[in-house]
């Protein structure tokens, strides 16, 4: 089920009771006055190298039947691997113009029946259909979202990170590749 656009660019659920609210209100604090929207960026864009990327998807067996969501997609590279292997992908990003960039790139690649892109705040983003998400983003904000990794994501889902682990989680693999590391999780 996705958010309705307005909704999902402020963050909160529809149907959401009072708590509910009151903690999102209190989680947006944690992520600055200017939390999931454009001027708020929760990491800058550094793309991953293309050798990076394609490690990343050969740790987590990524092919067909796979959902991918690339929170944080930037120029949409690790969506349009993970299309070029048979599998749907989503990427996301704040961004507007990196989302521009990520449908022209897809468009090029003709995997554009594979993936979507969708411009809003990342934890807007509903995790449910995934099988595999993936990460570069900034240690802080890979904490804020490890709980609702682990909550939302099935048995078996993978997690992969470049550069950043979850603090308190224990990879299924890691790599370190020209001083860039590389994260694999798999949730229980």
């Amino acid at each position: 089920m996705d958010f309705d656009k307005k909704q999902g660019m402020a963050g909160v659920r529809p149907g959401m009771s009072g708590a509910e609210n009151a903690g999102d209100r209190a989680f947006k604090a944690l992520r600055g006055p200017w939390a999931g929207t454009p001027y708020h960026l929760d990491a800058p864009f550094w793309p991953t190298p293309e050798p990076l990327v394609e490690r990343m998807l050969d740790l987590a067996e990524v092919g067909p039947g796979d959902h991918l969501i690339d929170l944080g997609c930037g120029d949409g590279r690790i969506v349009i691997a993970a299309a070029r292997r048979g599998a749907t992908a989503l990427g996301v990003d704040i961004d507007a113009e990196r989302i521009a960039e990520a449908e022209a790139a897809a468009h090029a690649a003709g995997v554009e029946q594979l993936v979507s892109f969708r411009c809003e705040d990342l934890f807007a983003t509903r995790l449910e259909a995934a099988s595999v998400v993936t990460l570069y983003l900034i240690p802080h904000i890979h904490g804020l979202l490890g709980a609702r990794l682990k909550t939302e994501l099935a048995p078996g889902s993978r997690v992969l990170s470049h550069a950043f682990a979850i603090r308190d989680w224990t990879p299924r693999a890691h790599e370190t590749i020209d001083q860039r590391e590389l994260f694999l999780w798999v949730v229980d």
